[in-house]
């Protein structure tokens, strides 16, 4: 998939699924469920066991129906196996120029980690596409809306706090798009499969971000 159509994906609805798990079996109903609610965009993180295997199974599977994506990705190595591998998008918790330029080299986007100013004009600079702002439940939309008065430029995907009810208010403060973990894939409805409840909550997120943007 070419970047400019891997971005427009990203943001529309605007929801990425953050997935942290502590085994891959559950991935592929965790994928049936998010895009039954509509949410399309699913980052399974490296913390996951066998995370390149459950990109390559979840690609395999469901094709374009979801745009799959690496998390916690801390160095150009796992980011280029993971794209090797079939993520469609990077994700890093922090600063990594070196992933930065990796993305770049392979042309898929990245969401580079950033807390301060600086970092974030950092990321920007260095070539990531989006700016993650983390964790976004410290700062608030209120700091986001501050941090782009000055840095318009910047496209930032909060993660850390966003949930069917702060979406409005992140949305208006100017992000881009909004990245979700537990508040979405939690692990009680990971241990229990609960995937009609993940299909509800996936459609909650996608009609707040839907009926603020239109």
């Amino acid at each position: 998939m070419k970047k400019f159509d891997v971005i427009s994906r990203l943001l529309d609805p605007g929801i990425v699924a953050v997935i942290r798990a502590d085994s891959p079996e559950q991935l592929m109903d965790v994928a049936e469920a998010l895009c039954a609610g509509g949410v399309t965009s699913m980052e399974v993180t490296m913390t996951t066991p066998d995370a390149l295997g459950v990109i390559s199974a979840v690609t395999k599977k469901f094709g374009d129906r979801i745009l799959m994506g690496v998390g916690t990705v801390l160095d150009p190595e796992t980011c280029r196996a993971a794209l090797l591998a079939g993520a469609e998008f990077v994700v890093t918790p922090v600063m990594k120029p070196d992933v930065i330029r990796m993305c770049n080299r392979y042309d898929k986007p990245i969401a580079c980690g950033a807390y301060t100013p600086t970092e974030a004009l950092a990321a920007h600079e260095q070539g990531a596409d989006f700016v993650k702002i983390f964790p976004a439940d410290q700062l608030g939309p209120k700091y986001i809306k501050n941090l782009l008065a000055p840095l318009p430029m910047l496209r930032i995907i909060p993660t850390g706090g966003v949930t069917p009810e702060t979406a409005a208010s992140f949305l208006e403060a100017g992000c881009a798009a909004l990245a979700a973990g537990s508040s979405l894939v939690s692990r009680e409805v990971l241990k229990s499969r609960d995937w009609a409840a993940l299909t509800a909550t996936a459609k909650k997120f996608v009609d707040a971000v839907r009926s603020t943007k239109h």
